[in-house]
């Protein structure tokens, strides 16, 4: 156990469902749960970051103070420290709404990580 994560479990677990996936056939998810389930294998943690939000595109309508506002939280979200557990879990809720567009462009972003992490062209 790494990091809060019992990677044996999560690794069989995600077997498993790797295998749902296919059934079912969600190319996204199947690819995702593989991708997890080799890198969590081979580092024995989860060492991706939770993909970062685009900059909000500021309205010109706003006024500065608000795009003020938006620009610190924005700031507070960036440097906040998050552990491979957490960003696991976060793509696991991520795949448990795979049908919303967001969740989808995020579970991409997943991938794409998986994949630089791992040396593979994406």
């Amino acid at each position: 156990m790494r990091n809060g994560i019992i990677t044996n479990t999560i690794v069989e677990d995600l077997k498993d469902l790797r295998k749902l996936v296919v059934e079912e056939n969600i190319p996204l998810l199947a690819k995702v749960t593989r991708l997890t389930h080799e890198h969590i294998s081979e580092h024995d943690d989860f060492l991706i970051a939770i993909p970062d939000d685009e900059p909000l595109e500021l309205d010109e309508d706003n006024n500065e103070e608000e795009n003020e506002e938006a620009e610190e939280e924005t700031e507070i979200i960036e440097t906040e420290d998050v552990t491979g557990q957490e960003s696991l879990e976060y793509m696991l809720s991520l795949m448990a709404e795979h049908s919303n567009k967001l969740n989808e462009m995020e579970l991409r972003d997943y991938v794409k990580a998986l994949k630089e992490h791992a040396g593979e062209d994406y």
